[in-house]
């Protein structure tokens, strides 16, 4: 869909399906997650009550960010939200001139620490719930590999961001993701070294620039503010 959607935020300018969709690691039970950006009515950024940030959603699950904070989000290299402006294109529900710009500058965003930071940051975060199921006997097996793919996924694509300069959102071999996902959760200690593994990779040169270009970026989000005066 390339039309502009509203909802009572704002003007979505860019959405997508997220996750496990988007990874191509869905199974009949996967929820299905999106995730756009919205402009406000620029007059509205003035008052004395500034407008949401945010807006979540259940049924469907969807997040939204206003057009800034998406923006700032990037540029830290948040992995969830970097990844609306790199999704396949089968992905993609609402594509607007303004969301079709966003994407032409999405290598803007992008800076050797902040990748290398988010993405073991995010990971790390993943390996301490695993390794949080010694006295949780009650933890779902499920769960405890869900928590290991996500891991070894977000070591994947820092890795592979790192070295190359673009950011992959579908896992390049879901089938072999997931049988290490299972082998990890079993044995979660083996995580560290995955962890250790991508430690180094993102010390060695790479294809990112030491600090992200906010030019396009401020003057991406200047366009929106002026479309939505």
């Amino acid at each position: 869909m390339n039309g502009e959607a509203n909802t009572g935020a704002g003007t979505v300018l860019l959405e997508g399906v997220v996750g496990s969709t988007a990874y191509g690691l869905a199974h009949a039970g996967s929820d299905v997650d999106r995730l756009g950006l919205f402009g406000v009515p620029t007059e509205r950024l003035f008052g004395l009550t500034r407008p949401a940030e945010s807006v979540v959603t259940s049924a469907p699950d969807r997040t939204l960010h206003e057009a800034a904070k998406w923006c700032r989000l990037a540029l830290s290299a948040n992995p969830t939200a970097s990844e609306l402006v790199w999704l396949p294109d089968d992905c993609y529900l609402v594509r607007t001139p303004l969301g079709e710009e966003l994407v032409a500058v999405r290598r803007s965003f992008l800076s050797e620490r902040a990748v290398r930071n988010a993405y073991l940051g995010y990971a790390s975060q993943q390996f301490r719930k695993l390794v949080a199921k010694d006295g949780r006997g009650d933890v779902p097996p499920a769960r405890l590999a869900k928590h290991a793919r996500h891991l070894l996924r977000l070591l994947e694509q820092g890795v592979h961001l790192h070295r190359s300069g673009e950011l992959r959102v579908r896992v390049a071999d879901p089938a072999r993701l997931r049988a290490d996902g299972e082998h990890l959760a079993a044995h979660p200690e083996a995580a560290e070294a995955c962890l250790a593994e991508a430690e180094a990779a993102f010390v060695r040169p790479g294809a990112l620039p030491p600090e992200p270009d906010e030019r396009p970026v401020e003057a991406w989000l200047t366009r929106v503010r002026r479309a939505l005066l």
